[in-house]
Parts: structure tokens; C-alpha cells; sequence
């Protein structure tokens, strides 16, 4: 009978007191449909393969695979790939462990979603003297994240058949070839699903990227070769490049062919202190923008409270002397109508929604805003925030029953995030209304911004209905701006904005791309 499961392990000089505690997790799994496929990769220390000689001579679902020639962790790997007779493959490498309902998770998974063909899982790391540390609670599904590292890692199983049809892993990727097998498979997946709980323990052990991600610094190479490719596959009009922290890389589109980007800006014209001087902000924005915006065609329009002073629209005018309109409002503050009103005036295929407190800082800002909408199930980009002493004002919005909050809010500008989130493009909840870019058909499709959320929580609502029908929201780690926050407007939120949000829309226990790390969960020790 086929077994549901082919673990594949490829082996070289494995230490046996830690192929002995792999061995364990997978003899002690609770879920016994499964074979376990070890490939030798010519070791020339003899006890690894005796030790799985030995094991498959009591258990028929054993089996050794012995190389003659090393091949690398490729190679080796294909061979178990080729030979399994299981459903899915099961990826662990010879010195980690599973926990010991891993199996039994996936395959209640696999039941419940028979189409599925990658599940993974969260992870952590198991120290030499038996500690569990580091737990890395991994987002859902989050394709442009993926880009920009190979978040999902370990546990990964994959259908066999999909596998074999994308060629199993290629060689001259070690080091990243479980990177560009993912990538491959998940272009080609019908779903792809996330198991939110840690049934994979990496062991930290000397040399390995485990404990030291420079480790391999040929894995990074192979990394950028591997993204690189999948850009090509998929059609996607960008270069990937190496990012800030190793392993990681950021991916540079190019702009939309043409089309125009309207730029919405509602303004009274107001006045702030920026870096201890005054000005009027709405000009030093438009400066900027134009002094940034890349080569994207541009049409600015202004949505101007009536009370705005006439010096401010005269100087607008002579700075835009082209594709500038200009919206006259009336009434009471609302930026949702504001932005409603300046949709309506205009003509581009894309809306950026920009507050008039903005001083843009990153060359190509609207180009790189624009470049992820080409993709169809893109329907959202938001870029990065700073305050004025450049800590982070906006990385994305955090959704969960818990809290409503601006993730990293108050971090340096340098500071990675915990698993280089802040260094990477990554799919968020929430996107402020601050800085968006959406294509024109999204807008009318979700009816534009809610009026009855005149001042708060109009971008969340917006998030949520943007991927209601079905779209990703799009955080750019490397498009740039200062938000001199809230310096026309007194920010008072109110409680009924809350509630008005929470009757329209259900948050999750946890937010689904950045979920809440509970690290005291998981301080146990390998003999517990």
C-alpha cells in the first residue's frame, strides 16, 4: 500500500548521537503512515549507513539508499525524490527533528484541503545542549515575502507528483535549493497552506546556517540565481538583488508600461515645524515627489479645503504647470470624501492616495509603488514611513483580535525586525492610507474609501476590503518617505470608529503575516 508520506534525509558524515535523536522524532511520530528515505552521499565515515541498515532491518519503512560518487545535497536529495513511493515528500535534513505530531498535523491538514500540494510549518532552533529557542511564528501564505527569503524553510511538504513535473532540485543551487524547489513548486500549486504551529526543530550545530547565516556564503549566490529565475518564469518585470541582511533580497520592478498615476492629495494648506523650521506641507510633498517620482507619467491632484490660502494654490500652479487639478471641498474634515472627490477628478489608470505631510526620500518612489500592481492578485502597495528622527512610522498595519496597531512603530530605521521583516517586501493586513497605490478598477471595485469613517480607521477599512475581493496588500521595504505625522489635524480617535470597523470586519486571533511570537510557549528542553 503507497504510503501518504516520503520523508527524504540525504546523509554525509552525520554525527550518530544526532542522526540517532533525528531518528528518534521520526520512529516516535504519532502518525505511522509514512516511509523514511536515507540517501548516503558517500560518506567516508561508514556509521551512518550501518546505523540505517540496522534500523531498516526492523522496520520495513526504512530504506538506504547508498551513492557511490558525492553528488551534493542535491543530487543526494533527487535520488530520495525518485525513489519515494509516498503522496507527499517530506523534507528534513540529517541533523534536526521533528515534533512528534508533525506528521499527524499534516495529514489532518492534507484531509481537510485534498487540493493542497506545499504545506508549511513554523520552526525554531534546538541548541547542542537540548534547549528550543528562536521561534520563528511564520506568516500565511505570502508570496512576495517569499522573494525576499525563504521564510518558509522548514517543515516543508510537497505533493511528489508536482516535484517530479518541476524536475525535483537543480544542481548548482546549494546551498538555496530547497529555495528554488518552493519557488518552482508554489508557481505551479493549486493552494499552498500554513500550519501556524512549530513541528520543525533546526539544529544549531558549528558551521551550519542555522546558528550563523554567513555560514555559506555560496547559499546566497544560489539564492539570488534562484530568485532571479522565478522573476523570469513569472513574468514579473524586476531584478533581484542581494538585500541588506544575508539571505535575504530585494526586488527592483520596473515601472507599469503605460500608464499614468494619479496622485491624490487632500491639503488645507496648513503649516508644520519640520527639522525646526516652518513650512507649508503640501508644497514641501509635491516638491519632493516631483524631485522623486521616477519615470512614471504624473497627474497631481489637489483636494483643497476652501479655507486653503490662495498663496499655497498660486505657488502649486507654478510648481505643476502641467497635470495639476485642483479640487475645491467644502465641510467638515473627511479624508475619505477628500480622497472619494479627488478619485472622481481623475484620470490615471493607477491612484496613489498621499497625506500632504510627505517628504519623500527614495529615487523611483511612484515607479516602485506602481511596479508590484502589474501582477493581477496585487492589490494594494503602501511603502516604508519614518518619523522625522527616522524611526519607523508605518511597516504595514497588524490585524488580530487582540490589538490594531502599526507593527515596528517606533524601531530605528537600521533595525532589521525580528527575521529580517523589515528588510524585505512583505504581504501585510493592513497598509496605512497615508501612502497607497491601488489600480484604478480595484478602487471602484471595493467603492473607494467609507465616508462614515471620516478620520480614523478608513485605511483599514480599506485593507480589509481590498482583500475581500480576493487581493494581496503589498508593504515595499525600500520605498522611502519621512510622515511628519498628524501636524494639521488634532489626532483624536474616537471609539466609535473602532467599533464601526470591528461590526464591518472579523480580525484573526493573530495577525496572519506578522503573528504574535510567544517565545515562552516553546522554552522546553529535547528530553521534555
Amino acid at each position: 500500500m503507497r504510503p501518504l508520506f516520503s520523508i527524504v534525509t540525504p546523509l554525509w558524515n552525520t554525527p550518530l548521537d544526532v542522526l540517532r535523536d533525528t531518528a528518534v522524532s521520526v520512529k516516535r511520530q504519532t502518525f505511522t503512515d509514512w516511509e523514511w528515505i536515507a540517501v548516503d552521499d558517500a560518506s567516508t565515515d561508514p556509521e551512518p549507513r550501518r546505523l540505517f541498515k540496522a534500523m531498516a532491518g526492523f522496520d520495513h519503512r526504512i530504506h538506504l539508499i547508498e551513492r557511490s560518487v558525492n553528488g551534493h545535497i542535491a543530487a543526494a536529495t533527487n535520488d530520495g525524490i525518485w525513489a519515494a513511493r509516498g503522496e507527499f515528500i517530506v523534507l528534513l535534513d540529517h541533523d534536526d527533528t521533528l515534533e512528534l505530531d508533525a506528521l499527524a498535523q499534516v495529514a489532518k491538514t492534507i484531509k481537510d484541503n485534498p487540493d493542497v500540494d506545499y504545506i508549511y510549518t513554523d520552526e525554531d532552533k534546538l541548541s547542542s545542549d537540548g534547549r528550543y529557542y528562536d521561534p520563528f511564528r511564520k506568516p500565511d501564505w505570502s508570496p512576495e515575502r517569499l522573494r525576499g527569503q525563504n521564510y518558509a524553510s522548514h517543515l516543508s511538504v510537497l505533493r511528489t507528483s508536482l516535484v517530479r513535473a518541476v524536475g525535483g532540485l537543480r544542481s548548482g543551487f546549494d546551498g538555496s535549493q530547497d529555495h528554488d524547489l518552493v519557488l518552482r513548486v508554489t508557481e505551479q500549486a493549486r493552494s499552498v497552506i500554513h500550519i501556524p504551529e512549530i513541528l520543525y526543530h533546526w539544529r544549531v550545530v558549528p558551521g551550519s546556517a542555522a546558528g550563523q547565516v554567513d555560514a555559506k556564503p555560496y547559499a546566497w549566490d544560489a539564492g539570488l540565481k534562484a530568485v532571479q529565475d522565478h522573476l523570469k518564469r513569472a513574468g514579473i518585470r524586476g531584478t533581484a538583488d542581494y538585500g541588506r541582511i544575508t539571505g535575504t533580497y530585494r526586488i527592483d520592478r520596473q515601472p507599469l508600461e503605460g500608464v499614468k498615476a494619479s496622485v491624490i492629495v487632500p491639503t488645507r494648506g496648513g503649516t508644520g515645524h519640520v527639522w525646526g523650521e516652518e513650512r507649508v506641507l503640501v508644497l514641501g510633498t509635491i516638491k519632493s515627489l516631483l524631485a522623486k517620482a521616477g519615470s512614471t507619467p504624473l497627474e497631481i491632484v489637489i483636494v483643497y479645503d476652501t479655507s486653503t490660502p490662495p498663496g499655497v494654490l498660486d505657488e502649486l500652479k507654478a510648481m505643476v504647470p502641467q497635470d495639476l487639478v485642483l479640487v475645491p471641498f467644502a465641510g467638515p474634515f473627511n479624508f475619505s470624501a477628500k480622497c472619494n472627490a479627488g478619485f472622481t477628478a481623475s484620470t490615471g489608470e493607477v491612484t496613489v492616495m498621499m497625506n500632504d505631510d510627505l517628504d519623500i526620500i527614495s529615487d523611483g518612489f511612484i515607479d516602485a509603488l506602481t511596479g508590484p500592481l502589474a501582477e493581477d492578485d496585487v492589490g494594494m502597495t503602501g511603502a516604508r514611513l519614518l518619523f522625522s528622527d527616522k524611526t519607523i512610522q508605518h511597516a504595514g498595519l497588524s490585524f488580530s483580535t487582540k490589538r490594531l496597531y502599526h507593527v515596528f512603530r517606533g524601531r530605528s530605521d537600521e533595525d532589521p525586525g525580528p527575521f529580517c521583516a523589515l528588510t524585505v517586501n512583505r504581504e501585510a493586513s493592513g497598509l496605512t492610507g497615508a501612502c497607497v497605490a491601488m489600480r484604478r478598477e480595484i478602487y471602484e471595485a471595493v467603492g473607494g474609501m467609507t465616508e462614515g469613517l471620516p478620520v480614523n480607521f478608513n485605511d483599514v477599512d480599506l485593507s480589509y476590503k481590498v482583500r475581500h475581493i480576493g487581493k494581496r496588500l503589498v508593504w515595499l521595504a525600500d520605498a522611502r518617505a519621512f510622515h511628519f505625522e498628524s501636524q494639521t489635524r488634532d489626532p483624536v480617535v474616537n471609539q466609535w470608529e473602532a467599533d464601526l470597523v470591528a461590526s464591518r470586519w472579523r480580525a484573526p486571533e493573530y495577525d496572519l503575516y506578522l503573528p504574535e511570537i510567544d517565545a515562552k510557549k516553546h522554552r522546553r528542553t529535547a528530553e521534555e
